[in-house]
């Protein structure tokens, strides 16, 4: 079964490719969503795909790339949707 989780992550994580990584490490999970930068300096993930691989994409998250330093990762659950194709730079 999918779940859905919107990430805002917090931290030096624009400008040291955070996007790209995590739209490769999402695709190699097989997982549908999407991630861009917001105004405020975070970046905002949506991923959806089985529970292990949400879940471990999580803690990739925490880590990011190799430059960025993320402080913290706002977490919140949301009901699943047939929305999503792939995984995308938003």
């Amino acid at each position: 079964m999918d779940i859905r989780a919107r990430l805002r992550i917090s931290g030096i994580v624009q400008g040291v490719f955070y996007r790209a990584s995590c739209r490769r490490e999402g695709e190699a999970r097989g997982l549908r969503g999407w991630v861009r930068n917001l105004p405020d300096g975070r970046v905002e993930a949506l991923l959806q795909g089985p529970k292990e691989k949400v879940d471990d994409m999580i803690r990739w998250c925490f880590r990011g790339p190799e430059d960025a330093r993320v402080t913290d990762i706002d977490v919140a659950h949301e009901d699943p949707a047939d929305d999503l194709a792939g995984f995308r730079i938003g």
